[in-house]
């Protein structure tokens, strides 16, 4: 049975003698992370060949190590509280989830996921780097963690008011508890599990459907002409963040008044993340109200960001928003379907022409049927005549507001574009 998960995110009022047992339990976990890492590295290293070929430049000699893994560190974390007795004030099961965070993390690296990806090393923590514990329990029998009437009480730290500015839904049970100190105080993130997921709409239920077509001139083109301004979040402040920067640069590393100006740039760049978060969800709200369909490009952020106008690209967030729309859209039981983004802005919308044009190209004229509009409309058309192509729906005027129910659609031809559309 598939479940919905959500996290929901409150700040926490804990007292100052509360606070500095959290920063020290995340120094000691930090600490225990960099050991168990060194571990692994050690026995990577003892074992990185077999015994009849090994290398003829250097290899260790000595006694062949120990598996070791996320089970035999978990094992040693009784000899870590008898040699390091600071260790039995954490709770046991927050300790257990520290080794299973780094045991994925070294997974990732060592063994690639489907599509033959694998991620980077796992790094050693500075100090100040590890920012987040784990209670894996909430609200239940031999919980580390329970929250009641707006307060939170905490295994070995004890009872903090929390500012419950949303209420938890009814019908959803409560699974872990996240402690995370971030650059303007402390929350917790409480994720909560429902078994009833709404089914997305059925085909034949679908009256309204759109193609949007993200740039940098607008944020969004929809299909039918409508459009969302860009908001330039990191543009409009990144003058202010480069003085902020400058100050951190003349004061003395590692003195009161540098971790002060750290801490500020740190809230600016909170800042700047929490309004184009807000700019994304209000967006992605709007248009699942408004459209049963959604039709968007699977787009390659990762090598777009690659380009000059990587600083502009990174700063509208495509792929933040079309995850943010993906997972709105589950929750509404509306249909989000995600198409080839080649050649959307080169093909005519009208006859499947292609028309190649450059960046600065803002109009689409069509050579061959005379169609004359705004190149980003004429890029959200086709999206949306590829998405519904792919489920095999056809609506009347590209996906308006009439009350015209969706047929079978004949084969769409014409995808003969290779440009990826940037704008």
């Amino acid at each position: 049975m598939i479940a919905m998960i959500l996290t929901y995110c409150y700040r926490i009022q804990p007292s100052a003698a509360q606070v500095a047992t959290m920063l020290y339990t995340l120094e000691l976990l930090r600490r225990h992370w960099n050991y168990c890492l060194g571990q692994r590295l050690d026995w990577l290293r003892q074992t990185r060949c077999q015994v009849d070929r090994c290398s003829i430049v250097s290899e260790p000699i000595g006694e062949i190590p120990t598996t070791v893994s996320y089970y035999t560190q978990q094992s040693d974390l009784k000899q870590t509280k008898v040699l390091f007795p600071d260790y039995k004030n954490i709770w046991a099961e927050s300790q257990q989830v520290n080794l299973q965070r780094l045991n994925k993390a070294w997974e990732r690296w060592l063994f690639p996921d489907k599509l033959g990806k694998r991620g980077g090393r796992p790094k050693f923590k500075k100090a100040g780097e590890l920012r987040s514990f784990v209670y894996p329990r909430v609200n239940c029998p031999k919980a580390g963690a329970t929250l009641n009437n707006g307060v939170l009480k905490l295994s070995k730290i004890g009872e903090m008011s929390v500012i419950m500015h949303r209420p938890i839904p009814d019908g959803f049970a409560l699974k872990t508890c996240t402690i995370v100190y971030k650059a303007d105080g402390w929350y917790c993130c409480i994720s909560m599990q429902d078994d009833t997921v709404p089914e997305p709409m059925p085909l034949d239920e679908v009256k309204t459907a759109v193609g949007i077509d993200v740039g940098l001139k607008e944020f969004l083109t929809t299909s039918v002409g409508e459009t969302v301004p860009i908001q330039q979040t990191y543009r409009k402040t990144q003058s202010h963040a480069s003085r902020q920067q400058r100050q951190l640069a003349r004061k003395e590393k590692g003195s009161n008044r540098a971790n002060k100006q750290k801490n500020k740039i740190a809230r600016i760049h909170q800042r700047i993340g929490r309004i184009r978060e807000n700019f994304h969800y209000n967006t992605a709200h709007n248009l699942v109200k408004k459209y049963d369909l959604i039709a968007v490009e699977d787009l390659n952020i990762k090598g777009l960001a690659q380009t000059r106008l990587s600083k502009s690209i990174l700063d509208a967030a495509w792929g933040k928003f079309i995850t943010i729309l993906d997972a709105v859209a589950v929750k509404c039981g509306v249909r989000v379907v995600k198409v080839s983004p080649h050649g959307t802005s080169q093909n005519c919308s009208s006859c499947g022409a292609k028309v190649p044009k450059t960046l600065s190209i803002r109009l689409h004229e069509c050579h061959k049927c005379g169609l004359q509009m705004d190149r980003d409309e004429n890029a959200a058309r086709n999206i949306l005549d590829r998405a519904l192509n792919e489920v095999g729906l056809t609506l009347s005027a590209h996906g308006g507001l009439g009350d015209t129910q969706p047929v079978k659609c004949e084969a769409f031809s014409g995808w003969d574009g290779v440009q990826l559309s940037l704008f």
